[in-house]
């Protein structure tokens, strides 16, 4: 399988596109407006303690406070146990009044980003990424990637990073990259975070509440860090000085990609080239083609995504159930792929078409979840319900694709739809007959959109000739090409 990672790269946006055999699957864009907040650390003040809720909102210095649960804020391990009415042990996690206090200092990092009009989420359990490594303060324990699946090379990693980290403090993550490297590799790791922490321990004490205290790495180099292994063929950037700076990145950190960073001067725009202006746009739309010629319709709301799967001009050749199981079997690998190009997050409910063999739908959900494989998030998927549904849910860090791309529909408001030309005519007859019995006038002008104008003069021209006669007044129209569809005035003459 060839992997290309693709970066262009202008003066106030970058955007990072990764491509699967030449077909975009996932697509990541950093504004400097706008820039990603998750991995940052700040020195919070609490502002408002939720008993209810078990959690507290958090003045961290950003426009809207973030919010901090209290499952983010105690770990297991600090549980209270108490005594069970039955006599065995239970365990209660201790109330967010006894942990925190309005006004109280404490040290954050953003796990979230903020998403609409909710704050940016937050925990207490600090952790520090790096090439190999994950450094959790705090804790005293090696744990390892379950990606790195055989057990000899789990037990030397384990070795020798327990062996690295002997006499500093904190719990370590082997991350999946830190496969088959030596020990050289991880100390480098060891020593970044044992100069790291302590200088982040130093600027907690000197800076004040709602203060950033650590900015994890801009996008470019967060991709190299976190998505760049061997089976990247290349990595190509637009950009000559930012193609220096990855450069430069993987000398450090990987010196075996160096030759893979290539930096490319062509004429023609490199997303261009590999027709990721076209994918960007086809991402956007509520409808996906299928190769069959079956379609998905994707909507986006607030609560939850939908994904409906159609046959559409897809009739196979040989019967109805052959049909919706090649159809659905597509659908699975397109759902997949849209997820992690969409970045759709939270609660999603997929209506694949009815299947009546079980061992098809049996079939369906391994090629799901066999797909959702290669997605970063964390996924859970449930089998098909009795309504013929599959719920499944995706770990939401970031704004979606749709999110931080488009706007609300000023015109009608995030609906999707507006009232009919009809619909406001009949809207306009009852105004005026409203105000025809409240006040006295000669004449009523209404001012309306041309839509809605064409109509009245056309198809509703009997009606207004008999509101007039019913009113006893004449009736005008005037055309105002700012008005949406569904906007108009009735003007007293």
């Amino acid at each position: 399988m060839s992997e290309e990672i693709l970066m262009n790269v202008t003066p106030r946006e970058v955007r990072v596109a990764i491509v699967e055999n030449g077909v975009l699957q996932e697509l990541s864009i950093e504004r400097d407006s706008r820039r990603g907040l998750v991995g940052s650390i700040f020195k919070g003040k609490v502002s408002r303690v939720l008993p209810g809720m078990q959690a507290a909102f958090v003045d961290i210095g950003l426009e809207r406070t973030a919010f901090l649960h209290v499952s983010d804020l105690v770990k297991a391990d600090q549980r209270e146990p108490i005594v069970a009415a039955n006599g065995g042990d239970d365990f209660r996690a201790e109330s967010i009044v006894e942990l925190l206090r309005d006004g109280q200092e404490l040290l954050v990092q953003v796990i979230k980003d903020p998403l609409g009009t909710k704050g940016a989420r937050l925990t207490t359990q600090i952790s520090l990424p790096s090439r190999y490594l994950v450094f959790i303060p705090g804790d005293r324990n090696v744990g390892i990637s379950q990606r790195i699946e055989d057990e000899a090379e789990r037990r030397r990693l384990r070795d020798t990073v327990q062996g690295l980290v002997d006499g500093f403090g904190g719990a370590y993550i082997v991350r999946t990259a830190a496969e088959g490297v030596s020990s050289e590799d991880l100390r480098a790791d060891v020593v970044f975070f044992q100069k790291l922490w302590p200088e982040i321990q130093q600027t907690t004490r000197e800076v004040g509440a709602g203060s950033l205290v650590y900015e994890d790495l801009p996008l470019v180099l967060r991709t190299m860090r976190d998505r760049v292994h061997d089976d990247i063929d290349r990595v190509r950037v637009d950009s000559k000085e930012t193609s220096g700076r990855v450069a430069a990145f993987a000398e450090k950190y990987m010196p075996e990609m160096v030759s893979r960073v290539e930096y490319y001067p062509g004429e023609r725009p490199l997303f261009d080239l590999y027709g990721i202006e076209d994918e960007i746009q086809k991402a956007l739309e509520r409808k996906v083609q299928l190769k069959s010629g079956g379609h998905l319709v994707i909507d986006q709301t607030e609560a939850m995504a939908t994904i409906d799967v159609n046959t559409g001009a897809f009739v196979g050749h040989r019967n109805l159930d052959e049909t919706v199981f090649k159809t659905n079997l597509e659908a699975a690998q397109a759902i997949a792929r849209q997820l992690r190009l969409r970045n759709l997050g939270g609660i999603i409910i997929i209506d694949f078409i009815d299947m009546v063999d079980d061992e098809h739908k049996r079939q369906v959900l391994r090629a799901l979840d066999k797909s959702l494989q290669k997605d970063r998030a964390k996924t859970s998927s449930s089998g098909v319900s009795a309504l013929g549904l599959v719920e499944m849910t995706r770990k939401r860090t970031q704004e979606s694709l749709e999110h931080v791309l488009c706007q609300v529909c000023p015109v009608c408001a995030g609906r999707g739809s507006l009232k009919s030309a009809e619909t406001v005519c009949y809207e306009i007859f009852r105004e005026i007959i409203r105000e025809s019995r409240q006040y006295d006038a000669e004449q009523f002008l209404v001012l309306v959109s041309q839509e809605v104008v064409d109509r009245l003069i056309d198809e509703e021209s009997t009606t207004v000739a008999e509101l007039e006669e019913f009113i006893g007044r004449p009736i005008k129209f005037q055309v105002e090409s700012l008005y949406t569809q569904e906007q108009f005035d009735v003007v007293l003459m």
